[in-house]
């Protein structure tokens, strides 16, 4: 992202075709994962976890020059807005329409940086690399060491987050349940990432990363898979309205497509393209869906542990 770029851009659905491309299984692994969680979705209509579950996550700070080399202070400031935003705590989330506020639940998922390594020994839940890479694309390159990247702790008990250098204005993107785990994980451009230091307008309230992970937790776009713009595409959720493609900057309301009138696009989901001061709900339909991958396939995140989460 260089300075000046003023609208949101997600690889997500950029990387997760190619990799199906590459991993037949992954295709496979997803359809299996689809299934069994319309099967839960299907017996409970919404479903729920029992009690709040927290996420071990290790931040990967990959860095070319100093400056890229992000501070603590900001990587708590990142963590601060996901348990924010994940349990519909954000200050901002009195900006949601009327009609859509009763929508808008606690998701009953933490996060916390990891405070012992996978050698066993204690840590902060921070790498740090120096690279001689100037700045990094989709191709997971980010993720290899033996490429200037930094490999994953283990994928299964840890949500890995890498902050680097991104280029040709990308944002960030995520990984989706079921697919490699070397790759499994979460990157974001250091210019996006927390509300403090080196975060940069319009996307300097940690909104990046809340959207990555939530793709993370299997949420797809709220304006579908990103096969065109079509008004039968769908990001299988039933409390999001349909709408033909992704929204920008700071729309007012309404914003109508799709015949969706007449309250239009929720442009103001996690899951859209607005700037981050113009996103602040999930919907009870996505926490439901987000709450049964985290019952099947990121079930070996969760930790049984009391921890304390980042408020």
């Amino acid at each position: 992202m260089a300075e000046g770029i003023k609208v949101r851009n997600c690889a997500t659905m950029e990387v997760f075709n190619r990799q199906v491309e590459a991993f037949p299984e992954f295709r496979r692994a997803q359809a299996s994962i689809e299934n069994n969680i319309n099967s839960l979705l299907y017996q409970t209509r919404s479903f729920r976890l029992r009690e709040h579950v927290m996420i071990q996550v290790v931040v990967h700070v990959v860095y070319q020059e100093e400056s890229q080399n992000i501070s603590e202070e900001q990587v708590i400031s990142q963590l601060q807005v996901l348990n924010q935003d994940f349990s519909a705590r954000n200050r901002d989330r009195s900006k949601v329409p009327e009609v859509w506020s009763g929508l808008v639940s606690d998701s009953l998922i933490g996060f916390e940086l990891a405070r012992v390594g996978p050698d066993g020994m204690a840590s902060n839940g921070i790498t740090r690399t120096a690279t001689t890479v100037e700045g990094f694309g989709t191709d997971d390159q980010v993720k290899d060491g033996a490429r200037g990247g930094v490999a994953p702790w283990a994928t299964d008990r840890y949500l890995n987050i890498w902050v680097c250098s991104l280029g040709n204005s990308i944002l960030g993107y995520a990984q989706f349940p079921g697919g490699p785990p070397e790759t499994d994980g979460v990157v974001v451009d250091y210019r996006a990432f927390g509300t403090n230091g080196t975060a940069l307008e319009p996307f300097n309230l940690g909104r990046t990363t809340t959207h990555e992970v939530g793709h993370y937790l299997n949420l797809s776009h709220i304006f579908g898979e990103g096969r065109g713009s079509t008004c039968s595409d769908s990001d299988y959720v039933d409390d999001t309205p349909n709408q033909l493609g992704p929204n920008y900057q700071k729309p007012s309301f309404p914003s109508i497509s799709c015949d969706n009138g007449p309250h239009g696009d929720m442009f103001m989901n996690y899951m859209d393209y607005v700037d981050d001061d113009s996103m602040y709900m999930f919907t009870d339909g996505q926490v439901a869906r987000m709450n049964a991958t985290m019952q099947g396939p990121r079930a070996s995140l969760i930790q049984t542990e009391q921890t304390e989460g980042y408020d």
